[in-house]
């Protein structure tokens, strides 16, 4: 009574569905957080970039606590805004500060705080030698 032992030629197809089905299930959650955003017609312009000079980016504090961005006073509510449009038009991403010995430390470390998460890299205080 001799059985003949034969290999199993058929293919083992469970851990393959488990596979699909859990690939489903993940392509079924992030699908709709792919699709998240507003459809929105955005004007159209003319404009050219900002033209940026060789010239280092000068942040000066004066003893009043004013903000100077090149010889412009910048309220401190709009200094992040415009740096972040400065470094953004700009490779180097550096700015020098230069304070008044006489201003209020808070205020310039906020100015360098402000520099920072704008997205400064290189931050440069400027000062006169003894």
């Amino acid at each position: 009574m001799g059985r003949e032992h034969r290999a199993i030629s058929e293919i083992n197809v469970t851990p393959f569905v488990d596979v699909m089905l859990v690939l489903l299930i993940i392509f079924m959650v992030t699908a709709p957080m792919l699709q998240q955003g507003l459809d929105v017609d955005l004007p159209e312009t003319t404009t050219q970039p900002l033209r940026m000079t060789d010239e280092p980016l000068l942040l000066t504090v004066d003893k009043g606590g004013s903000y100077h961005l090149a010889s412009v006073e910048v309220p401190l509510e709009e200094l992040g805004e415009k740096l972040t449009a400065i470094f953004d038009a700009t490779p180097d991403k550096e700015i020098f500060l230069r304070a008044d010995k006489e201003a209020p430390y808070g205020i310039v470390v906020k100015a360098m705080a402000i520099a920072r998460g704008a997205g400064a890299r290189s931050l440069g205080i400027v000062t006169e030698p003894e």
